[in-house]
Formats: structure tokens, sequence, C-alpha cells
């Protein structure tokens, strides 16, 4: 059998709150799905060659999410409480890779995920594009399941 890796733009996104209709959680990118771990560097008395480098705590990058412009959005008015009004309700989000029949391939779960940035793309009237949102989410951490 034939391996083909799937394909990047088949996926779901799910904030889990109260109560949001289908499509505001429908999103056109999604980045930062990533994890590292930190280095610490220690020196060694009588030894001028190099620093030992020991692995210490993971890093998580944050969550970036891209949609068109929702005028009316239960997901804005959760990133309004955060940077407005600084009532903070952190939420699970999940982004689930899906297949050509629409099942899950992959899922990563970002736990306790909350607004720290939105941004609007920039309006020009030289180009005809559709006005882009971006939300970018700090969480706790993240994992992955299949």
């Amino acid at each position: 059998m034939v391996y083909y890796p799937p394909v990047a733009f088949h996926f779901r996104v799910e904030i889990v709150l109260n109560d949001l209709p289908e499509n505001d959680t429908r999103f056109k990118e999604v980045s930062g799905l990533t994890r590292e771990l930190g280095v610490e560097q220690v020196a060694e008395g009588g030894e001028n060659r190099f620093e030992h480098r020991l692995p210490s705590r993971g890093k998580f990058g944050n969550l970036v999410l891209k949609r068109g412009l929702l005028t009316d959005s239960g997901v804005i008015d959760w990133v309004v409480d955060a940077l407005e009004n600084f009532i903070f309700k952190p939420a699970n989000v999940l982004v689930t890779l899906l297949n050509e029949e629409h099942q899950p391939l992959a899922t990563w779960t970002f736990t306790g995920a909350w607004p720290m940035k939105w941004s609007v793309s920039d309006l020009k009237s030289t180009e005809n594009n559709v006005v882009v949102e971006t939300l970018e989410l700090a969480y706790s951490y993240f994992t992955k399941t299949k």
C-alpha cells in the first residue's frame, strides 16, 4: 500500500466556549504548533573549551488562528473580554487534522488558552482582498492524540 501524507488544508478548530455557532470557529490558517526543549548552559570549573548544554523545561509557541473578519462573533466577545476588560476565561482549543472522509487523523489539544493579541489585516483600496482577523492565543501546554 502506498502512503500519501495528509493535506494541510483539511482541518477543524474547536474553541470550547459556551454556545458558539459552527461558523464562529472556521479558520483559514492555524500556526504555532511548536514545542521545543529549553537549554541550560553549565560552566564547569577548570574547563574553558566549552559549556555543558543540558535539556530544561519545554517551551510552547503561541497558537495563531486566522479567518475572515466576522462582525458578530462569540469568539471575539471572548477576546474583547480579555483585551479590553481584563476578564480571562481560559478555554481548551482543539485543532484536528482530517482525512478525505472527514475523519480525524490527529488532534492537538491546547489547554488553558487565552487571547493575548487580536489584529486585522491592512485595509487597502488598491487590492481586492478579504479582511482577515488574526487571533493569537497563549496556553499552558498542548498534547497530540491520534
